[in-house]
């Protein structure tokens, strides 16, 4: 006997389906009740593939785009949905811009709990909402189980510059450059999380968004040379792209690493100069704002300090001080230390 099946569920189903991202009546019950639910605004309710942003006179946008493919999907401090709007927010701010729309792209795997991704979205929403931010477009695609990872997730991001910066000049001999918190912690907590490591204490990560610390500089009238989130390759390596042809000097001692994430570096053979963040940034300001940039920075976070100064050279160089009089160069690494950390 051949018993025939609807290639459509028609019911309500615990994990997510291929005909969720068919374009048919389950993708508009996704849409309407998880992601509008969560995400309504008068410019993402006309459900459009494309949005026509509301007319601004006189006003230069900055946009960027990113893609997030972390494992796992949930991690102590955070989780995709947080990361990828705060991932976006913290690259328009470091243009110098205020973020104001994101869209949100999601490649869902079959079999993915609908639990999961309703806890994904929730923390888009609530972070969207902490940064100020509206979801105005998306799309939703689903592919086989096995050829996935339960959520990738693409967002476009635009915003309003506040303050133009040169890329051509990204910093000038004596400049000073300043770290907002300590750095680190995200890759360990994503690499604890992942392979089950404990510690005597839990680490969190420090994803977090960064546009209003940004906001806060530039109403000081904080006016940087150029700032920099720290994700992949860390510290180390988003000063070592800054420093094309002056000389950065650090100072290992001014630079903040929580005691249990050093020690987990040290155990795992990872330099926490290289390790991803995604709630960190450098700002290369000259040295006359230096103090009340620093100012700004620490009452958003009391960790924060100047930690190098800018020198004239022939060649670009990143240099490490220690403590004990010693000097370590910086450089890109060859490979990368922690893959699938944002």
């Amino acid at each position: 006997m051949i018993v025939a099946s609807c290639p459509i569920p028609l019911t309500r189903y615990p994990t997510v389906q291929l005909a969720h991202g068919g374009g048919g009546s389950l993708t508009r019950k996704l849409i309407e009740e998880m992601f509008l639910a969560v995400l309504d605004n008068p410019l993402l309710r006309t459900l459009q593939d494309g949005v026509v942003l509301p007319e601004t006179s006189n006003q230069q946008l900055a946009m960027t785009t990113d893609s997030y493919v972390v494992h796992p999907l949930f991690f102590p401090g955070g989780d995709i949905g947080k990361m990828a709007v705060c991932g976006t927010v913290n690259d328009l701010a470091m243009c110098g811009a205020e973020p104001q729309y994101l869209t949100l792209g999601l490649i869902l795997e079959e079999g993915l709990p609908i639990d999961d991704l309703w806890k994904v979205i929730c923390s888009v929403g609530a972070t969207a909402k902490a940064c100020g931010v509206q979801i105005v477009a998306g799309d939703t695609k689903v592919v086989d189980k096995g050829h996935g990872d339960g959520v990738y997730i693409n967002t476009t991001g635009v915003g309003a510059v506040r303050h133009l910066m040169d890329p051509a000049v990204a910093m000038k001999p004596g400049d000073v450059i300043l770290l907002c918190g300590d750095v680190g912690r995200h890759g360990v907590a994503i690499l604890a999380e992942r392979e089950g490591l404990e510690f005597q204490t839990t680490i969190e990560s420090d994803c977090a968004p960064l546009n209003g610390l940004v906001g806060a500089l530039l109403d000081a009238g904080i006016t940087p040379r150029s700032m920099r989130d720290l994700t992949r390759g860390g510290l180390a390596t988003a000063l070592v792209e800054l420093a094309s042809d002056c000389e950065v000097e650090l100072r290992a001692s001014a630079i903040p690493v929580e005691a249990e994430v050093g020690s987990a570096c040290e155990l795992l053979g990872l330099d926490p100069l290289y390790v991803a963040n995604e709630g960190r940034m450098i700002a290369v300001v000259a040295k006359a704002q230096a103090e009340a940039a620093l100012e700004v920075m620490k009452k958003a976070n009391p960790d924060a300090g100047m930690i190098g100064v800018v020198k004239e050279a022939a060649r670009g160089s990143v240099t490490l001080l220690s403590d004990f009089g010693t000097a370590r160069r910086l450089d890109l690494l060859s490979g990368e230390q922690l893959p699938r950390i944002c």
